[in-house]
C-alpha cells in the first residue's frame, strides 16, 4: 500500500483544472458521505460512523486557534489539524501575526494503515464550497452571486459556482468590509482562469465587481447587491452581522427567493447573519398568527434552517444560538442531497413491483422519514403549526419537543416496515407524499433557503480520500510504496 503526500500547490493545481464531470465525482462522494451520516441509522448505531466533536486550543503567543477534527467511517479514518487567527486578532496593527487557515489532513484505511497526508488550506475551502454547491445545484435561477469576504472560502464558492452554473451567471459581487489587497488578489485569480475554460463553462461575459467602504455610496450599493442576489455567500469570521436585516426582511426584500449560505463563522461568539433573518426563516406563517392575512407576494419560507451537522450547529453557530433556534428547526444537508435519487428510486420500484406493498414501503422509508422530520411544530401563542407545515401541507396533532436524532429515525424506520395497508390506501399515501415532495423541491429551487455550515470532519475524510485517488490518476504528488 502506498502513502500519498500532497502539498497545497499540487492540490490547488488539481482543483483549478477540474472539468465538470470531475467536479461531479467529488460532489458525489461528499453527498454520499453526508447522506449516510444524516440518515444511515444502522451505520451510526453500529459504530461504523463516528463524528466526535472537534476540540480547539488557543495560543496567547500568536493569538491563533488550532482546531482538531477527527472522523471515522467504513471507508477510513482521518483527523484534520488546522490553525488560523482568531477573529479579534485579524488586524493590521502588527501586534499579532495574521495566520490564514493552514494545517494538514492525515488519512488512514479502515484497518489503520496510513494512506496519506494532505495540506489542508485549499482542500478545506474547496470541500466547504462543495457542500454549499449541493444547494446551489438545486436552484432554478442563479444569475447574480453576492459574496462577503475575499479569502479562500470566497474564491472557491465563486469558482465552483461558475464551473457549475457559469452559463447563467451574469454578475458576481464581492463585498469586503475593510480595506486590503485581498479583493484585488481574488479578482486576479478569477481573471487568470484560462480563456478556454471560461468559454467551456460559459461565463466569458460575466461581470465582476468589488465593493469596499471606500466607496461613497457603500451603504446603498451594499443594500442593492444583497437584495438583487440570487445566491448570497458569507465567508468571514465576523462577530457582527454583515448586513442590516431590513434588506431581506422588508416587504421588498421578501419578494424574491434566495439561497443564503453562511460558512465563515464557526464559534458561538461569531455571527454573519442578522437574528431577524433567522427568525423570518423559521417563524410561523402569517395564516396561523391570530387569523391575520396579507396579500403581499412573498417567496416561500421553509420553516427550518439547513445545517451540515445538527449537533455542531447548535453548539458553534453564533447566529443560531442568538436566535434561540433548537433542533426541531434544523435539518441536516445530508437529508436533502439525495432527495431526487430517492424519488427516482421509488418511481422505478413502483414500475417494477406496483402490486407489492411491502417492497414499496421499504424503499420509500428514507424519504418518508425526511418529510416527517420536516413536519415540525413550533410552540407559540395562538398557533401549533410551523411555516414548514403550512408550506408543505403537513398537519400534526401534537408538538415535538425532542431533537429528531438518529435513534428516532431508527424507531420510525422499524414502524414503517411493520405497517400494513391496502393497495388503494398505499396509492393514496404515495400520491400525498409526492405532493409534499414537490412542495419541498419548489422551496429548495425558488424559496428562501438558509444554509449554515460550521464544518464537519467527515467532509475532510470523504473529499480527502477521493483526492488521493484523483491525484494518483493524474500522476500528481509523492507516492511512497510500502510505507
Amino acid at each position: 500500500m502506498s502513502f500519498t503526500v500532497l502539498n497545497d500547490t499540487e492540490i490547488r493545481s488539481l482543483l483549478e483544472s477540474l472539468a465538470l464531470d470531475e467536479l461531479e465525482g467529488f460532489r458525489a462522494e461528499l453527498k454520499s458521505a453526508l447522506h449516510e451520516y444524516s440518515t444511515g441509522t444502522q451505520s451510526v448505531q453500529s459504530g461504523l460512523i463516528h463524528q466526535p466533536e472537534r476540540t480547539s486550543v488557543h495560543s496567547n503567543a500568536t493569538g491563533a486557534t488550532t482546531l482538531f477534527m477527527p472522523s471515522a467511517s467504513p471507508v477510513g479514518h482521518g483527523v484534520k489539524v488546522v490553525t488560523l487567527s482568531s477573529a479579534p486578532n485579524q488586524t493590521d496593527d502588527g501586534t499579532k501575526p495574521v495566520i490564514k487557515p493552514t494545517g494538514a489532513i492525515t488519512l488512514f484505511s479502515p484497518s489503520g494503515s496510513p494512506l496519506g497526508v494532505l495540506h489542508a488550506s485549499t482542500l478545506t475551502a474547496f470541500r466547504t464550497a462543495l457542500a454549499s454547491l449541493c444547494l446551489v445545484h438545486k436552484r432554478d435561477t442563479v444569475k447574480t452571486l453576492t459574496v462577503f469576504g475575499s479569502g479562500e472560502q470566497a474564491y472557491w464558492h465563486i469558482r465552483l459556482t461558475l464551473l457549475l452554473r457559469g452559463s447563467t451567471i451574469k454578475q458576481v459581487n464581492i463585498i469586503n468590509r475593510r480595506f486590503s489587497e485581498a479583493p484585488k488578489s481574488l479578482l486576479r485569480r478569477i481573471y487568470s482562469v484560462p480563456q478556454v475554460m471560461k468559454d467551456r463553462e460559459g461565463w466569458t461575459d460575466c461581470v465582476f465587481g468589488v465593493l469596499t467602504p471606500g466607496y461613497g455610496e457603500y451603504d446603498r450599493l451594499l443594500r442593492e447587491q444583497v437584495r438583487q442576489a440570487d445566491v448570497i455567500v458569507c465567508c468571514t469570521p465576523s462577530t457582527a452581522p454583515l448586513f442590516d436585516a431590513s434588506i431581506l426582511t422588508s416587504h421588498e426584500g421578501r419578494r424574491k427567493g434566495r439561497l443564503l449560505v453562511a460558512v465563515g463563522s464557526y464559534t458561538p461568539s461569531m455571527r454573519e447573519l442578522p437574528v431577524e433573518v433567522i427568525h423570518q426563516a423559521i417563524k410561523h406563517s402569517s395564516s396561523h398568527e391570530g387569523g391575520h392575512r396579507h396579500f403581499h407576494k412573498h417567496a416561500q419560507e421553509g420553516g427550518v434552517i439547513i445545517v451540515d451537522t445538527l449537533d455542531g450547529a447548535l453548539k458553534e453557530a453564533g447566529e443560531l444560538i442568538d436566535a434561540g433556534v433548537d433542533a426541531r428547526q434544523l435539518v441536516e444537508l445530508g437529508e436533502l442531497v439525495m432527495l431526487h435519487r430517492i424519488k427516482q428510486s421509488e418511481q422505478e420500484q413502483q414500475e417494477i413491483s406496483s402490486e407489492t406493498v411491502t417492497d414499496t414501503v421499504t424503499d420509500t422509508a428514507s424519504s418518508e422519514l425526511l418529510l416527517e422530520k420536516l413536519d415540525i411544530n413550533l410552540t407559540g401563542e395562538g398557533s401549533s403549526s410551523s411555516s414548514m407545515s403550512s408550506v408543505f401541507g403537513f398537519s400534526s396533532s401534537s408538538n415535538r419537543t425532542q431533537s429528531p436524532g438518529r435513534e428516532r429515525r431508527a424507531s420510525s424506520s422499524s414502524s414503517s416496515h411493520g405497517s400494513s395497508t391496502t393497495t388503494t390506501e398505499q396509492k393514496k399515501q404515495t400520491k400525498k407524499k409526492a405532493q409534499k415532495e414537490d412542495q419541498l423541491s419548489r422551496w429548495l429551487q425558488n424559496g428562501n433557503v438558509i444554509y449554515k455550515s460550521v464544518g464537519l470532519g467527515l467532509m475532510d475524510l470523504s473529499v480527502g480520500l477521493h483526492m488521493i485517488r484523483f491525484a494518483k490518476e493524474k500522476g500528481v504528488g509523492s507516492h511512497i510504496e510500502g510505507f
